[in-house]
């Protein structure tokens, strides 16, 4: 007499004997890659913090792993780190990424003008407090516009920190100053009244603030108004026209340093890499060759663009960085 399963009991007997067939044994070895993409892709991804210095919020971007060679990213004006979103994974891979917001800027606090005092001295010791609180001891800086000022006194407070520049269109030399912001704050340093502030409050308007992200880019298109977009709605909050005037102003305290920048190049000679978009009218040729001459092993990379450069160029901006000041 033939016994029969009754059908459930069946089903389960195949089910198991299918999924023996057909499913691996277990591997320590199968499973690594998944847990290491897991783990590139947690390292690579931005993630957004506060901190409080001297009593006010700085915000900062971060990504990579700690134990990698730190690169601070180091805005310009009128953006913040936001236009280093793009740039930000594409380094992170090789590199622990700091990207601050300076006072006033993005989504740090932004203080009135007379709460506040608004001076790239002032915004250098928040960064630096930054700096400290998070306990970096060394970092390559990343300067871009009012990097440069924020980024050389951090150079010159702490030399041996600081373990190479990479300088995008920012300035240490008079001759890099190109005629339209002479003819604007020339007038604005010799004597500040309602007449001279009129052409400066020209660079806080929207067709100003777009015009420096499309002028001299390859393809006006490529740009995404996202960046003008937000930097114009935090330019145009109430009183923040008076802090940014007082630092347009303070500028004129950047040009005082020059000399004094330029001898400690020299003493020093950090590494350093310049990509320059060589059709920047702010911030002209003359400004990236003029490096030269205090950091003459500096290298020298021209881009296609202008006074910004990262929405068409952040991949060769990542590749020129990495090949610079990765580890191997």
């Amino acid at each position: 007499m033939t016994t029969r399963l009754p059908l459930f009991h069946a089903v389960s007997i195949a089910a198991v004997l299918i999924a023996t067939t057909l499913t691996p044994p277990t591997s320590t070895h199968a499973a690594a890659p998944v847990a290491a993409s897991k783990k590139a892709v947690s390292m690579t991804q931005t993630t957004y913090h506060y901190a409080t210095v001297n009593g006010r919020k700085v915000f900062y971007r971060e990504a990579g792993d700690p134990s990698l060679p730190t690169i601070i990213l180091l805005h310009g004006f009128p953006t913040s780190s936001f236009m280093f979103r793009d740039l930000i994974p594409q380094l992170a891979g090789k590199f622990h990424v700091i990207a601050p917001d300076y006072i006033g800027f993005g989504q740090s606090d932004a203080p009135s003008a007379t709460e506040f005092d608004y001076s790239f001295d002032n915004l250098t010791t928040h960064v630096t407090g930054l700096i400290d609180q998070l306990g970096l001891k060394s970092y390559v800086l990343y300067m871009q516009d009012y990097g440069g000022p924020v980024g050389f006194r951090i150079f010159t407070q702490r030399p041996d920190a600081v373990k190479g520049f990479v300088i995008q269109n920012t300035n240490a030399y008079m001759e890099g100053v190109g005629d339209p912001p002479k003819l604007v704050f020339l007038p604005l340093w010799a004597h500040r009244d309602a007449k001279s502030e009129e052409g400066a409050r020209s660079f806080l308007q929207a067709g100003t603030t777009q015009f420096q992200y499309t002028v001299g880019a390859k393809n006006p298109d490529a740009i995404s108004p996202d960046n003008w977009t937000h930097d114009q709605a935090l330019l145009d909050r109430p009183g923040t026209d008076a802090y940014q005037l007082n630092l347009l102003e303070n500028y004129k305290t950047n040009v005082a340093l020059y000399d004094s920048w330029h001898a400690a190049f020299r003493q020093h000679s950090p590494k350093t890499l310049i990509l320059w978009g060589k059709h920047d009218p702010f911030f002209i040729e003359a400004g990236a060759t003029a490096f030269l001459r205090d950091l003459p092993k500096a290298k020298l990379v021209w881009l296609d663009a202008g006074h910004f450069v990262l929405d068409e160029n952040a991949a060769t901006v990542a590749a020129e960085i990495k090949a610079e000041f990765a580890t191997k």
